[in-house]
């Protein structure tokens, strides 16, 4: 994520080689195997670095404590679900505005489900950080990718694109939040997604899609 971390919060050194890499990723592997075993008030960095099978100075190269990790962790996931729902937004310029939003939405949702644990335990890990300025740097991203292939339908005739734009990605991502924190069953999770669908695409046509 294009953001500087809070100073208290910034890893010790970034990967540059292949070996630093798989060790990086062994850590943060690891570090939701603890998550997810244990919790976040019981991770800690020695408990990651025996499970990732390293030492423990070699935790200590990259995080200098739990809370540099678990931002590390948040940012590497921002930043690969940034990634996906920008190719999704740009594979669908110039779609009708109904395709654009079931995709955009089914991309976001699978993203969520696909490791619906991990989804869980960083949304709990979160609230350990101070995160708010990566938060905003994912916004932001989303906002771009989301507004540019918005643009782009058929007809499209939005007064304040931004405002529609910012409005239809607070209610998706209100809602895919909502879901998982209640720990919906799966049938009621299809149930509310093709809600979500319909509802969106209600909004959008009277804003002006």
């Amino acid at each position: 994520m294009d953001v500087a971390a809070p100073t208290h919060l910034n890893a010790r050194k970034r990967p540059r080689q292949a070996r630093s890499a798989v060790t990086v990723e062994a850590i943060f592997e690891a570090t939701i195997q603890v998550l997810l075993a244990e919790g976040v008030h019981r991770l800690t960095t020695t408990r990651v670095a025996q499970r990732a099978g390293v030492s423990v100075g070699t935790m200590y190269q990259y995080f200098s404590h739990k809370q540099a990790l678990l931002y590390a962790l948040n940012e590497r996931y921002l930043d690969r679900l940034a990634d996906r729902v920008e190719a999704v937004c740009l594979r669908h310029h110039g779609k009708s505005t109904a395709i654009m939003v079931e995709a955009l939405i089914t991309a976001y949702w699978e993203a969520k489900i696909e490791r619906s644990d991990i989804t869980r335990v960083l949304y709990s890990s979160a609230v350990e950080l101070d995160n708010e300025a990566l938060i905003e740097a994912f916004a932001k991203r989303m906002d771009r990718a989301t507004a540019a292939m918005l643009a782009t339908a058929p007809n499209a005739n939005y007064a304040d694109l931004g405002l529609v734009n910012a409005t239809l990605l607070s209610v998706i991502f209100g809602t895919v939040r909502n879901v998982f924190e209640r720990n919906m069953p799966f049938t009621r999770q299809a149930d509310i997604q093709s809600q979500l669908v319909a509802m969106c695409l209600y909004y959008l046509e009277g804003a002006g899609g």
